[in-house]
């Protein structure tokens, strides 16, 4: 049986290249307790953490900013800085004495700074865009936000109305929904996400066929994931894989991610080539592949 093979596009990019310290002869020390740090300054002490991890066992000052992060050891050669949502992560080998950690993390600060200002910035964004499942409920699709409207005189399911006449200021679009207004907010959602999901499937089939013949590649079957870190898969037997929740972006971001997957038909692995095959059709591909990264999603 042919063996498998399967390739992902992540949401995020991978962690960045960790500093190396010079190796140290003294003897490791102990990573759970945050009182073997080094003396921090009484104000930074008495401060709030303006970053803390929630798993945080040490800490730092940087530029004047108090920062409480992760620190645990691993099988590595080198420190490693690893910033997400939840704060900074440093991660080092067994050798690699506190000393030269508190160097390095001082000399990664203003790296640390800008990537935990970047996190807090995008978590701020993703809650002021979380949906609240309602009549009036608003949420993107193809770029544009669309205007949920409770409807029961509807005979089933969900239209989109495009017809409607904008304020400034105001979506154009609205969903009407066959729902009471007694609908619970769970009723709502699912009834959204299933003209959703109906919509991506329609449209995905549509940019697979249509950059199929460009790329000179033939896939077989498309499914539809729910992926919390993939926005799609391409496996070696034409089977593609593409998240639902690429629907809520505009059209050209949901082709590059389109011809992302069907390039891994022709090169499956993301060599240059690979992304030499991607320009072909869509040479825009790095601008789009940012705008995916960078606009986050509203929370459900």
């Amino acid at each position: 049986m042919r063996k498998l093979m399967q390739l992902t596009l992540d949401l995020f990019d991978p962690a960045p290249a960790p500093a190396a310290p010079e190796p140290a002869e003294s003897t490791p020390a102990s990573m759970e307790a945050v009182a073997a740090a080094p003396a921090e300054p009484l104000e930074a002490v008495l401060a709030p953490a303006t970053f803390h991890h929630p798993r945080a066992n040490r800490q730092a000052v940087l530029g004047g900013t108090f920062v409480a992060y992760e620190f645990k050891r691993a099988r590595r050669r080198s420190i490693g800085f690893v910033v997400g949502a939840e704060g900074l992560t440093v991660s080092a080998p067994k050798w690699v004495t506190l000393r030269d950690i508190d160097e390095a993390v001082q000399g990664k600060s203003a790296w640390i700074l800008s990537k935990l200002d970047a996190a807090r910035e995008r978590h701020q964004r993703v809650e002021s865009s979380r949906i609240v499942w309602r009549d009036g409920a608003t949420f993107p699709f193809l770029g544009e936000p669309v205007i949920v409207v409770l409807d029961s005189r509807g005979q089933s399911g969900a239209v989109l109305n495009t017809d409607a006449q904008a304020l400034p200021g105001v979506p154009r679009l609205t969903l009407h929904v066959a729902l009471p207004h007694t609908a619970t907010p769970a009723q709502i959602r699912d009834a959204v996400q299933a003209w959703l999901m109906r919509q991506a499937k329609r449209l995905f089939t549509e940019r697979l066929d249509h950059y199929a013949p460009q790329l000179r590649v033939e896939w077989r079957k498309l499914v539809l994931s729910n992926a919390g870190t993939r926005w799609g898969t391409a496996h070696s037997d034409g089977t593609i894989r593409l998240n639902w929740r690429l629907i809520h972006f505009r059209l050209p971001v949901i082709d590059y991610v389109v011809a992302h997957e069907l390039s891994h038909l022709r090169v499956m692995d993301h060599s240059p080539r690979f992304w030499e095959t991607v320009a072909t059709v869509v040479p825009q591909y790095q601008q789009l592949r940012g705008q995916l990264r960078d606009e986050p999603l509203p929370p459900w």
